[in-house]
């Protein structure tokens, strides 16, 4: 399999992280939808990161669809098969979707448009939603996650949103203010998975 996009994207580091945590064996081609843009066309049109390639030669798009995917061909999956178990996961993952899609809209309206073109209502309704998201994940993630257990998907993809949120817009979201996920991040980024899918 081919893996295509930037490790500072989140959504292409939580495939990498979760492709690493299952052993699955892939390249990885570190192309910018910015500046490589005429070469990541020629490999996707769409020019979307995540891209995969499967070992068919299929291209696939959407990280939460190459990982239904990866929970196809993978030695086991990364969310719970119990129902209440699934329905938790399936919220920690949003969550922490949900912060990295306000993360990457507050990056983009201050870095990419003119400073006198950015619209101040809008980043504060974002900042809000981003937030709020690391409030919930701050009271409802387990402070025993990273701790030696099996990693399944709201762990991989709760410090994959960490990390970038902080390396990206920390200015935003304050790490004092969110201990636990401060910590649980640091225990992350210690392993193995994550020190080989980092992007500094």
């Amino acid at each position: 399999m081919q893996l295509i996009g930037m490790l500072d994207s989140p959504y292409v580091r939580r495939v990498a992280v979760s492709l690493k945590v299952l052993g699955l064996p892939f390249d990885l081609d570190q192309v910018s939808v910015f500046r490589e843009f005429g070469k990541f066309a020629a490999i996707n049109p769409v020019v979307k990161a995540p891209t995969l390639i499967t070992d068919d030669g299929v291209v696939l798009m959407e990280s939460s669809l190459i990982l239904e995917h990866i929970a196809e061909i993978g030695p086991r999956r990364l969310m719970p098969a119990d129902r209440a178990h699934h329905e938790k996961a399936l919220r920690l993952v949003g969550l922490a979707l949900a912060a990295c899609e306000k993360s990457v809209s507050i990056l983009y309206e201050c870095k990419l448009r003119p400073e006198e073109r950015q619209h101040q209502p809008w980043l504060d309704r974002v900042s809000g939603q981003l937030l709020t998201a690391y409030r919930v994940l701050e009271r409802e993630v387990s402070s025993n996650w990273f701790t030696g257990e099996e990693l399944m998907q709201p762990q991989i993809t709760c410090a994959v949103a960490w990390r970038f949120t902080q390396h990206m817009v920390g200015d935003v979201v304050t790490a004092a203010d969110f201990p636990r996920l401060s910590v649980l991040s640091k225990r992350a980024e210690a392993l193995s998975f994550f020190r080989e899918t980092d992007f500094d």
